[in-house]
C-alpha cells in the first residue's frame, strides 16, 4: 500500500537575486512518452483535469521562448542553449566511442552522472536556505525524489554486470565529480541554464533507452528482471516514486515488471518524467511536488460559498 503522508512547503524567505533571476525554458521539440517520440507537444496549451479529488494542472510550454525575449536577454538564452548542447553532444561522442555494442557498462556509466544534478541542486538550495534567501520546500523533496529514483536505476545496472569492469567505474566517477562541481557553479549563476542542460542529459537517456528496447524488445522479453527493479517499481513505500513525476498526479502510474522489457520500459518512462520536471523547474516557481498539489487547500472563486457556510 502506498503511504500518503500530507506535507507542506516551508514559506520562501529573503530571495537570492541570481536564484530569483528569471527562468525561461528552452526549446522542446517533441513529447516524450511511452512506446517513441511520434508525438509532438501542444504548444501553449494549459489542459486542467479532475483526477479524485484534486485538479492536475499541467501546462505545455510556449511556442518559441528564444523569440519571445528581447536583447540581450535573448542572446544570453541562446548562448545558454547552444553550450549545453555542444556540452551534451562531446559526451555523447565519448560514450559512442568508449561503448560501443557494451549497453549495459554505458547505461551504468549514464546512471552513475544521472545523479550527480540533484545532488548539486539540494547543495545550493540548503546553502540558501541556511542563509535564509530562499525556502521552497518542494524544491527539495522532488530533487530528491529525483536522485532516489536515478540511484534504483543504476543498481539495476549494477545487477545487470554494467559495472564489472575497474576502467567503467573509474571513467564513470570521475566524470561524476566533475560534473558536480560544473553543476554546482552553473546553478549558483543561472538555474535555468542547469536546468536546461540536465534537460539534454534526460533527453539523450530517453533516446538510449528508446533505441535499446526497439532493437531489443525480443530478446529482453525473455529475461528476468533483477530483483532490485522489482522491489522499487512493485512493493515498499512508492511515495517517493510519485514525488518525481511533477507532472502526472500521485498513484496514477503503476508501473508493472514481468521481465527486463518492462524494466527497461519503466526506465525509459522514468527519463521521460525527469524531462518533464526539468522543464518545469525552468520558470521561476512553476515545480511543485505533487503531494503537496494533491493536499492544497481549495480557493473557491470570488463570491462563492463552501458547503459547510451553506450548511448554517
Amino acid at each position: 500500500m502506498r503511504n500518503d503522508p500530507r506535507s507542506s512547503s516551508a514559506g520562501i524567505g529573503t530571495a537570492s537575486p541570481r536564484l530569483l533571476q528569471s527562468l525561461i525554458p528552452s526549446e522542446f521539440d517533441k513529447k516524450l512518452s511511452r512506446g517513441a517520440l511520434v508525438e509532438e507537444r501542444v504548444q501553449g496549451e494549459v489542459a486542467v483535469e479532475k483526477v479524485g479529488e484534486f485538479e492536475d494542472v499541467k501546462k505545455a510550454r510556449p511556442s518559441n521562448v528564444v523569440d519571445s525575449a528581447k536583447g540581450l536577454e535573448k542572446r544570453v538564452i541562446k548562448g545558454e542553449q547552444a553550450f549545453n548542447q555542444l556540452a551534451t553532444d562531446a559526451v555523447i561522442k565519448v560514450l559512442d566511442v568508449f561503448y560501443k555494442n557494451r549497453d549495459y557498462a554505458r547505461f551504468y556509466v549514464l546512471e552513475t552522472i544521472a545523479r550527480i544534478p540533484y545532488f548539486a541542486f539540494v547543495s545550493v538550495l540548503n546553502m540558501y536556505e541556511s542563509f535564509g534567501w530562499w525556502r521552497r520546500a518542494d524544491y527539495l523533496k522532488v530533487h530528491f525524489a529525483e536522485s532516489w529514483n536515478e540511484l534504483h536505476h543504476l543498481l539495476t545496472m549494477e545487477a545487470l554486470g554494467g559495472d564489472e569492469r575497474w576502467v567503467d567505474r573509474f571513467l564513470a566517477q570521475h566524470i561524476a565529480v566533475g560534473y558536480y562541481f560544473m553543476t554546482v557553479v552553473m546553478y549558483l549563476l543561472s538555474p535555468r541554464m542547469a536546468y536546461h542542460f540536465s534537460e539534454c542529459v534526460k533527453k539523450h537517456a530517453f533516446h538510449t533507452y528508446d533505441e535499446f528496447i526497439n532493437l531489443n524488445a525480443e530478446e529482453l522479453k525473455n529475461l528476468p528482471a533483477p530483483e532490485v527493479a522489482v522491489k522499487y517499481y512493485t512493493s515498499g513505500d512508492l511515495y517517493l516514486f510519485d514525488e518525481f513525476q511533477t507532472a502526472c498526479p500521485p498513484n496514477t502510474r503503476q508501473p508493472k515488471v514481468e521481465n527486463l522489457y518492462d524494466v527497461f520500459c519503466n526506465i525509459r518512462e522514468d527519463e521521460a518524467e525527469h524531462c518533464k520536471t526539468m522543464l518545469a523547474c525552468q520558470t521561476r516557481g512553476n515545480l511543485r511536488s505533487p503531494h503537496s498539489a494533491m493536499h492544497a487547500p481549495v480557493t473557491l472563486p470570488t463570491g462563492a460559498s463552501s458547503a459547510t457556510e451553506e450548511a448554517k
